[in-house]
């Protein structure tokens, strides 16, 4: 991430009978052991729901349907010892093979070529264990979003 410079990045909330398909993330500098939905930057020009579809195809290589926008949150954090500030376009959103939500190991690449795991994680774990989803506000929104019906 560039020094000073706000971030936009696209955020793909997949749901599976209560659980939230994640990466776990940690930081070395602060001990910190984070969990994020996937997704990635938008590019100048794209849409934040055109930028979640290419993620996710570059990422998973697996298409999804018509992501439907849940809201925005702003973090600002410190990662690696490094502030860093985004701006999170979160949208909800399902693939379209139905047979990933059996899947219980999923990997993705990151844009540096590296390949992580994917779990999907109990949202009611949580708040239960006190685990870090990031961004925050994110578990809020899912909540609220969850209460109002959508």
């Amino acid at each position: 991430m560039k020094k000073n410079r706000i971030r936009v990045i696209a955020l793909g909330v997949f749901l599976n009978h209560g659980r939230i398909l994640v990466f776990q993330g940690h930081d070395p500098v602060d001990g910190d052991t984070f969990f994020r939905p996937l997704g990635g930057g938008v590019k100048f020009g794209e849409t934040g729901e055109n930028a979640l579809i290419r993620e996710i195809r570059e990422e998973l290589g697996l298409e999804i349907k018509k992501p439907r926008y849940l809201g925005t949150l702003e973090n600002i954090f410190v990662f690696m010892g490094e502030p860093g500030h985004e701006v999170v376009l979160v949208y909800y959103a399902r693939f379209v093979d139905t047979k990933i939500y059996e899947e219980t190991n999923l990997h993705y690449v990151e844009s540096e070529g590296e390949e992580m795991p994917c779990q999907w994680l109990a949202l009611e774990d949580v708040e239960k264990k006190k685990l870090h989803l990031y961004p925050l506000g994110l578990y809020e929104l899912l909540m609220d979003t969850n209460e109002k019906g959508s």
